[in-house]
């Protein structure tokens, strides 16, 4: 057999392989990628909170198949008789800058949309393409209101608190915060306790897997003050903790955007935290005013 014939069949084999690779293993029709300026975290809950809108916007029910910390997610959407999977890879290239890869397969249409796609400006490419451009958009007008600065290595002072011991998923903190500050602040006023200086919140334990939080709402107060143990305000020293620090600037609701950013930053420097992020709030969003404009300072402490 000649040289040009063994070559022929190699490339044969080669490109046959392929196709059967394309059109049958490969795990997606079509993928979509872009770069936003922000945290994996942020993209992560912005993912799944764009999702949630969807199905009032546009009747689409997406199920979580899988998930992984920050970095994947796997959807499977479903709308009238159409189901399709997402799968969303979530890369930090640096400490400010992520990648997201978007891997979209129509269970019904797969081959077809295989072989359309990277030549012709189909209705489901066109129409995914118009998705995750809209997804990008919104995500990207939300960066708009809050910024994150990282201040690097930092440690928090030590504070003598009244506090109230609440849990809730993680983007509802701000709200159980609201919900119960008439119960903490009610019985310090009721027994003449003064408060001396701006809320924190202690988180105790931050379930990464099942997004919930476990977490004391605290004001600061007199430590010689007499102590009136109502079962549900106590008292205690939050002593001064050494870890990553960074500043946010926005509404309290999503301050854990600034988690985001100090985790990603601890990954990219090779810090190990604890998970349980302490944030000093020094705005009182009851004044109003400017949102970016409130500022929140947190300390992320070093694991133990």
């Amino acid at each position: 057999m000649s040289a040009k014939k063994v070559l022929l069949l190699v490339l044969s084999v080669a490109f046959s392989l392929f196709m059967i690779w394309y059109l049958f293993i490969k795990k997606s029709d079509y993928c979509i990628s872009f770069k936003v300026k922000t945290a994996t975290g942020t993209v992560f809950q912005g993912i799944q909170e764009w999702s949630t809108a969807r199905l009032t916007t546009d009747h689409e029910k997406y199920v979580l198949i899988e998930k992984k910390d920050f970095s994947f997610i796997k959807q499977e959407m479903t709308m009238d008789k159409t189901t399709m999977e997402y799968s969303w890879d979530i890369v930090a290239v640096n400490d400010s800058i992520t990648t997201v890869e978007v891997s979209i397969k129509d269970g019904d249409h797969s081959i077809y949309n295989r072989l359309t796609a990277p030549f012709f400006n189909t209705d489901f490419k066109e129409s995914q393409i118009k998705k995750i451009t809209a997804f990008r958009n919104g995500l990207n007008k939300h960066l708009e209101n809050f910024k994150v600065k990282i201040d690097g290595l930092g440690q928090s002072e030590e504070t003598f608190v009244a506090y109230i011991s609440l849990e809730s998923v993680l983007q509802e903190k701000a709200q159980t915060m609201i919900m119960n500050d008439g119960a903490i602040t009610g019985f310090l006023e009721q027994n003449k306790i003064k408060i001396i200086g701006r809320p924190y919140v202690e988180v105790e334990n931050w379930n990464l897997d099942k997004e919930r939080l476990n977490f004391n709402y605290c004001f600061p107060i007199d430590s010689n003050v007499k102590m009136i143990n109502n079962g549900i305000v106590k008292f205690k020293t939050i002593k001064a903790q050494k870890g990553l620090a960074a500043t946010y600037y926005g509404n309290f609701r999503t301050s854990d955007r600034a988690w985001f950013a100090l985790l990603d930053y601890a990954t990219k420097h090779n810090y190990k935290l604890s998970n349980k992020p302490l944030e000093h709030f020094l705005a009182n969003p009851f004044n109003g005013g400017d949102e970016l404009s409130w500022e929140t300072k947190i300390v992320i402490p070093f694991e133990q």
